[in-house]
């Protein structure tokens, strides 16, 4: 018997991909260091890598960098398949997913900022939703609306504003990459 070997050659764009992802969870894992007034109001500084993704190399390569860094960053915490790790896939999954179409809103309206808004909404939705019928099973969850939806408005506009400028100073691209 002869040992084989198996070789994985990625492409300029696979790195891309790790590098944002990278880039992405370091944010997630250091906002983890952050003492917070209320558990799970958190600023969200790795979506604005994922914003920054979707606008520039679009949906495909924003879903990939918002799932590596929700496996990769729980897995550095020690959450994964805690209940937080589920909370933050189902927060992610539905923010893609309004992203997803948001993002063909006409672009005169719907920048960085407005999308930032729609996905730190939905993120907070898919959240609440997921708490209700798995964690709560009761309706008091959603007395908490308010205090998320102020959260959600107050970070969904930084991370917008902070996106909006990376992207008219292209500081978080890498030179040279290119759109696919």
């Amino acid at each position: 018997m002869t040992p084989s070997t198996i070789e994985i050659h990625p492409s300029a764009d696979d790195r891309r991909v790790a590098r944002l992802a990278t880039a992405a969870i370091v944010l997630t894992v250091a906002e983890a260091a952050i003492p917070l007034p209320l558990p799970g109001v958190k600023p969200g500084l790795g979506n604005i890598v994922i914003l920054i993704v979707l606008l520039r190399w679009g949906w495909r390569d924003a879903v990939w960098v918002g799932l590596l860094r929700v496996f990769a960053s729980s897995l550095l915490l020690g959450q994964l398949f805690a209940p937080g790790f589920f909370l933050s896939l189902a927060g992610s999954l539905t923010s893609l997913a309004t992203l997803g179409v948001a993002k063909h809103l006409p672009r005169r309206w719907f920048g960085p900022v407005s999308l930032s808004v729609f996905a730190a909404f939905a993120h907070i939705g898919g959240q609440l939703a997921l708490a209700r019928a798995w964690l709560v099973p009761h309706d008091g969850v959603f007395y908490l609306v308010p205090v998320f939806a102020a959260a959600a408005t107050l970070f969904g506009l930084i991370n917008g504003l902070v996106a909006a400028r990376l992207l008219r100073d292209r500081i978080a691209v890498p030179a040279g990459a290119g759109k696919r």
